[in-house]
């Protein structure tokens, strides 16, 4: 499994009719990925005053966030990934170890990162040495992902059912979280090293799709936990 990230990064709001058409397009150029239709699960690490998001969606030249993901049905013998996702200058690096997700409940992630001896561990261990961190946000979603044959960089997501919930954070059930987005959108994202297939522009510009700046963490706190936090200062004050 792959440890080391580094691509650049597109991000479309779709809607179900667009994405349709698209995924008819895409699968004659590129290849579901092996596990087909699947969840992904993440649970985010912020301070107490979510100074981590908040730093992110002022859209600076660096950022960086923690996260815990892993794929499909939740199972204390699978492998779960800690990863640090940075981005300068439109690069996205990623760097993450595996271990697997019943050590959670045993040890915390700082506890488990100090077991490891590697490069990796060591941008993890002074991320989390530099950031008081805990675990605040919890967002799952059911993604389709597909693979190009050829150019073994190129690949294509897309993201539905986008749920989240903050307490408590070891419920890993989408459906008892509130949705993130309207029913109907989808996120699609673009990953590459390189440039985007012609086919795939001129599609884009057929359904006119364009890129957009988005973040489903950054969304999360600024269309939920930023607006209910001001609700209850506001019911706090009255």
């Amino acid at each position: 499994m792959q440890s080391i990230f580094e691509r650049h990064e597109e991000k479309y709001l779709v809607t179900k009719e667009q994405g349709a058409a698209l995924q008819r397009l895409i699968a004659q150029n590129m290849v579901i990925g092996q596990l087909g239709d699947y969840f992904v699960h993440n649970v985010y690490y912020d301070t107490g005053n979510w100074d981590i998001i908040r730093a992110s969606i002022e859209k600076p030249m660096y950022k960086e966030k923690l996260r815990l993901r892993f794929y499909g049905q939740y199972n204390p013998e699978s492998q779960g990934f800690l990863e640090l996702k940075k981005k300068f200058d439109g690069v996205v690096y990623k760097r993450r170890i595996a271990f697997p997700l019943g050590e959670l409940k045993r040890r915390c992630v700082r506890e488990i990162v100090s077991t490891y001896d590697s490069q990796i561990s060591r941008e993890i261990g002074f991320f989390l040495r530099s950031n008081p961190v805990s675990e605040k946000a919890y967002i799952a979603y059911k993604r389709i992902a597909y693979a190009d044959t050829e150019d073994r960089d190129l690949r294509i997501t897309f993201d539905k059912d986008i749920f989240f919930h903050l307490c408590p954070l070891d419920n890993y059930n989408p459906q008892n979280g509130r949705r993130l987005l309207e029913h109907n959108q989808t996120v699609m994202e673009i990953k590459t090293t390189g440039a985007i297939p012609l086919w795939l522009t001129q599609a884009l510009s057929e359904h006119n799709i364009f890129p957009v700046s988005f973040s489903k963490y950054g969304i999360c706190y600024a269309g939920h936990i930023f607006k209910s936090q001001n609700l209850e200062e506001v019911r706090n004050v009255a």
